[in-house]
């Protein structure tokens, strides 16, 4: 059985540090939702997000008691999924849930032990970030781009319409990565994105930092904020030019139009109305700026809309991270890959016992293994796609994301 109840704010600061470095953190800009304590349940998905239905049962049969709360308060289950879709993973119930935002703070917990101790012993994130001692690109700068001009070649045939392509670093710092530390920094450095830190189905810590929500929904409602088209952003200049570039380019404009042109196909499938803006608008990072449209959609009877999971069947994974048609865009980055993504491009997120949730896209985050790292950084591929460009995207990406762990640069 699980308790709610309501408790005073407690320091954001202390909580992302806890459920960074041993828990589950999802940190939005509104939210802030930490797991520790250890798992009182997990839910296990043998065959991906396609085999939920044993997962949702085992979610619906556990009791909350208590007070009341807003969506997402209660019994919740959190985790990070592999990319592909089929591998078998997880979601996990925390013994103890820790809900934080403008409106109060709830604690939801599976036991009557103490949590204070949990958060008054986390020490402070004090770890600097370090220099390398080893680095080692999957597949090199070289061989990516003539990845990508194979793809191009492909794409100007229609055979499909856009492929991402991924490259990874791998890579050792000289002590162990401290998680918390690199989730403190993400938050200050990227305001805007939701940071996450979540152990994987290897035994690795997930720790990043995502500006695109993957979908969300409530009760009825749906709402999707895809992300496609990229330009980095130089430090110390004025982004606006950059910005207007980005508007005008008919590269990216038809790679994020055929993105959100998917997304709404497939869910007006399931939903009464779907809304999407008409033209996209500049989402801004640290260092790097992104078109971005908000899709909103309402189902009529709640009882029938779909739930978190199912969405997560529905649209996992978008044109955003891999390509369209679905199905030949996958094989072919299989096959020019060669490398398995694992987590990256995965959603991380959380569902509760009423179907509510939010699931992320997992990117802009680093795998942590003690003092080794690995990530990941992509590129939407189209028929009009330069192979060198592509490839300093995937660069600007990657030093984005390493600059919270790494004192050198890539």
């Amino acid at each position: 059985m699980f308790h709610r109840r309501s408790i005073a704010p407690l320091a954001p600061s202390q909580l992302r540090t806890l459920g960074a470095r041993s828990g589950w953190l999802l940190d939005s800009p509104n939210v802030l939702r930490v797991g520790f304590g250890g798992a009182a349940e997990t839910l296990p998905l043998p065959r991906g997000v396609s085999d939920t239905d044993s997962a949702r049962h085992q979610l619906a049969q556990l009791e909350l008691t208590g007070d009341d709360g807003p969506s997402g308060s209660g019994i919740v289950a959190m985790g990070s999924l592999p990319f592909n879709r089929d591998a078998p993973s997880r979601l996990d119930v925390p013994r103890f849930v820790i809900t934080q935002s403008a409106h109060g703070s709830w604690i939801t917990s599976a036991t009557d032990d103490d949590w204070r101790h949990y958060v008054d012993d986390e020490a402070f994130a004090l770890q600097e970030v370090q220099m390398t001692r080893s680095v080692t690109y999957r597949p090199s700068p070289e061989e990516y781009a003539h990845h990508v001009a194979a793809a191009v070649e492909l794409l100007r045939r229609k055979e499909i319409d856009k492929v991402v392509l991924a490259r990874a670093i791998v890579g050792t710092v000289e002590h162990a990565i401290d998680c918390g530390a690199v989730a403190q920094r993400l938050r200050v450095r990227e305001p805007s994105c939701t940071i996450y830190g979540l152990p994987t189905t290897d035994d690795r810590r997930y720790v990043g930092a995502s500006p695109e929500l993957l979908v969300r929904r409530q009760g009825g409602d749906v709402t999707c904020h895809p992300l496609a088209g990229t330009i980095a952003i130089p430090a110390d200049v004025d982004p606006e030019d950059y910005h207007a570039w980005l508007l005008g380019s008919a590269k990216n404009l038809h790679e994020h139009g055929v993105l959100v042109d998917d997304i709404v196909t497939t869910l007006g499938r399931y939903y009464d109305d779907i809304l999407a803006a008409s033209t996209p608008s500049i989402v801004t990072l640290r260092t790097v700026a992104h078109l971005g449209t908000w899709i909103r959609g309402h189902h009529n009877d709640v009882e029938s809309a779909p739930d978190a999971l199912e969405l997560l069947n529905l649209l996992h994974p978008t044109a955003a991270v891999g390509g369209l048609p679905r199905v030949p865009a996958y094989e072919l980055l299989q096959r020019l890959e060669r490398f398995d993504r694992g987590h990256y491009a995965g959603p991380v997120g959380w569902i509760d016992q009423n179907g509510d949730g939010e699931f992320w896209i997992g990117i802009r985050g680093v795998l942590v293994d003690g003092a080794d790292f690995e990530a990941w950084a992509g590129a939407g591929i189209v028929s009009e796609s330069d192979p060198i460009a592509e490839r300093e995207e995937t660069r600007d990406k990657l030093a984005s994301v390493l600059s919270s762990v790494l004192l050198d640069r890539i």
